[in-house]
């Protein structure tokens, strides 16, 4: 691993850095915690959306004492040493309300089922004499093998007590928390609006999939790959058609399509060139153009149009979709735990490669089984074949300008 040398000036040196860029994102954003964008949504409908504020436990899971087998409930102290033959009672299935049980007796009890008052432990059905269950009633008599207290008693509040932090503030909701809700007895929960944001694609150059291409055109691929990341994050996308080149055309269409969502993302036109439409377009706003110490992905609009939150991001699709990944993710997921924020992973290069020393530089790559990450591509923000190919980002922190072939990488599944 080698490092940019002190003291050697690199030509972004006074390019803000990824973690500052996230912060200005995450303050522009901070609006969209507030309280009164909380809605209460069935539970079936809240999945991806993050809680308002903690919860607690209403009620005990389990809530009483229950079977974790097919067996006989059975009071311990009956039961010596060397076994004992014990008279059986009324079964207890699940969902039933047992009648206490009486010394010397032993219940047919299945799994999930209440544990009779008295009962301390359940043998289960394959340790009994006979090893299934008999049905001549309490004349019966089944042979037991000695057991302590508790031997397969789920207790109640085992899982979660009455009255116990079940969930923090801007948990995501997925399955397994949606699970706990319902087991907790709620069928509505009180979460986070979704974020509705405007999309908008620029440039005379682009055209949209499906019509002809003229010479010199291509065709519009950030629209799709921003606009499918955003949905699969849990994002309301409003999309318009291509905006030209034509800063007046790209302020109206603002105005027309913006006034009613919570953020403006536009791709393209926020460089150094002479036809930058969207720069040119927020010549009147409180926004700025700058460049983050990033590749691909260092060209960065923010601030405001018209009041509404916009952020800029680059022209070349996968810078798009990097300027999504770190900052507009990061953000949401810290402000309003939606949506689930990319979980770092370790592993080894299979190949070397080279980063320029003051930037942090994303790979795409391929995380393999064996932990190994094959890199899809070249540096290039236009590689869309190589980013189709991968599975996760590979990230290059600042200061890093060489790593060989098994060094150790930071990586975020896709």
């Amino acid at each position: 691993m080698t490092s940019h040398p002190h003291g050697k000036a690199g030509p972004a040196d006074h390019a803000r850095s990824v973690a500052e860029h996230l912060a200005a994102v995450t303050d522009l954003l901070a609006r969209l915690a507030a309280e009164s964008r909380a809605e209460v949504l069935p539970l079936t409908g809240a999945l991806g959306r993050a809680l308002v504020h903690g919860l607690l436990a209403p009620i005990s899971l389990p809530p009483f004492d229950n079977s974790q087998m097919d067996g006989y409930a059975v009071r311990s102290v009956d039961i010596s040493d060397g076994g004992a033959d014990l008279r059986i009672m009324p079964p207890v299935p699940a969902g039933s309300s047992p009648q206490p049980l009486r010394p010397g007796t032993a219940a047919p009890i299945m799994t999930g089922a209440m544990i009779p008052a008295g009962a301390d432990a359940v043998v289960p059905i394959e340790k009994a004499v006979p090893d299934h269950f008999r049905t001549e009633g309490s004349d019966g008599l089944v042979k037991l093998p000695a057991t302590v207290p508790g031997t397969y008693v789920r207790t109640a509040g085992s899982d979660i007590a009455a009255g116990e932090r079940a969930m923090a503030a801007r948990t995501c909701l997925g399955p397994a928390q949606l699970g706990l809700l319902a087991a907790l007895g709620m069928a509505e929960v009180e979460v986070y609006r979704a974020v509705t944001v405007l999309l908008v694609t620029t440039g005379d150059e682009v055209v949209q999939p499906g019509q002809p291409l003229p010479q010199g055109k291509i065709y519009d691929s950030n629209g799709t790959l921003l606009e499918a990341a955003m949905k699969q994050a849990g994002l309301n996308v409003r999309r318009t058609g291509i905006s030209t080149d034509n800063p007046a055309e790209l302020q109206a269409l603002l105005r027309t399509a913006g006034h009613d969502v919570d953020l403006i993302v536009t791709t393209g036109g926020v460089s150094k060139g002479a036809y930058e439409v969207v720069r040119q377009a927020m010549a009147d706003q409180p926004a700025e153009f700058l460049h983050v110490a990033m590749q691909p992905g260092g060209p960065q609009g923010i601030g405001l149009f018209d009041g509404v939150p916009f952020l800029g991001f680059p022209g070349n699709p996968v810078s798009c979709l990097v300027s999504f990944e770190m900052f507009l993710r990061p953000a949401l997921s810290g402000l309003l735990g939606s949506p689930a924020a990319r979980q770092p992973l370790r592993g080894r290069l299979a190949q070397p490669l080279e980063s320029p020393g003051h930037k942090h530089q994303v790979r795409r790559g391929s995380l393999q089984r064996d932990g190994t990450v094959q890199l899809e591509g070249g540096e290039g923000s236009h590689l869309m074949h190589a980013l189709a190919g991968s599975n996760c980002l590979v990230h290059v922190p600042v200061g890093v300008t060489e790593l060989a072939a098994g060094d150790e990488v930071e990586v975020w599944m896709l």
